[in-house]
């Protein structure tokens, strides 16, 4: 194993081209945990954070995914605090279109208003002058998406958008977004032990778009003791996380995994999944175990 990828794992987990001319190492980091209890405010230990963004980006990892929504504003303004200004191979992804009115509450809105200002409020708080990936957090089922992918089209026609992604939506509502727009990215709740997506993987593949998965490390009852991965976590000496990563970037080269944590030693611990190689029949095992 090359210095490199000892010190930046990240790296072995081969790369994406975002909208074909965003390139980024696979494995990335989500910030929502960044934030307090119910991603709402301001997190615990604001200077952890900054220390876990910061060693995330030391570790290889150059594809960052916020949202408006996280706290709200908490962990943009804690990427802005630990990373700016920020390196030219560093990738920050944002979402706008869910409103927050308290803890753990979430709500589409999805008015073209509210959609460009959140747009202005993000390009603020980050400090950027184009937004690199601007993802429909939700679409709002009260407005046509013609509407809603069209204001986000003309912020991208005015230079504050690079690309544009959709999040959670099915094959149908990600054909129809790009009939009004180039869509590059879709992010869906989708990892070892929740597949319901397969379809919208496959398709993002086909096409040629990055498929973010949010909440990649689940395992459900696989990560117990007795299930038919304990085998292959001591083989690898692996945590059921690390074996969940590694799983899902080996199942399709369109998927972006972004684990996210508070914790410096998770950050370490998650990034050095990518050096994980499974074997065929490892895979196998663990795919048809999921």
């Amino acid at each position: 194993m090359t210095t490199h990828l000892t010190t930046q794992p990240a790296a072995a987990a081969g790369t994406f081209r975002i909208g074909g001319d965003l390139t980024v190492n696979r494995l990335g980091y989500g910030a929502m945990r960044l934030t307090g209890p119910g991603i709402w405010g301001e997190p615990a230990d604001p200077d952890e954070a900054v220390r876990v963004l910061r060693r995330a980006v030391e570790l290889g990892v150059n594809f960052i995914d916020t949202a408006d929504s996280y706290g709200p504003f908490v962990s943009d303004q804690l990427i802005k605090k630990a990373l700016h200004p920020y390196t030219d191979d560093l990738v920050i992804a944002t979402k706008v279109g869910l409103s927050r009115p308290g803890p753990d509450d979430w709500r589409p809105v999805g008015r073209p208003e509210y959609l460009r200002q959140q747009v202005e409020l993000n390009l603020r708080h980050l400090g950027v002058e184009t937004i690199s990936l601007l993802q429909l957090h939700r679409i709002d089922p009260a407005l046509p998406l013609e509407d809603q992918v069209g204001e986000l089209a003309g912020l991208q026609q005015e230079g504050k958008i690079r690309h544009l992604g959709l999040s959670e939506v099915t094959v149908e509502e990600l054909e129809k977004a790009r009939a009004v727009a180039e869509i590059v990215s879709v992010q869906n709740l989708y990892n070892l032990a929740e597949r319901k997506s397969e379809d919208v993987l496959r398709y993002a593949e086909q096409q040629g778009l990055a498929f973010i998965p949010w909440f990649p490390i689940a395992m459900g009852q696989l990560a117990e003791p007795g299930s038919p991965l304990q085998s292959v976590l001591k083989d690898h000496n692996a945590t059921p996380a690390q074996l969940a990563l590694a799983w899902l970037l080996r199942h399709s080269p369109a998927l972006l995994p972004i684990p996210g944590t508070s914790s410096v030693a998770h950050v370490e611990e998650n990034t050095a999944s990518a050096l994980i190689e499974l074997s065929d029949e490892e895979y196998q095992a663990i795919t048809a175990a999921g």
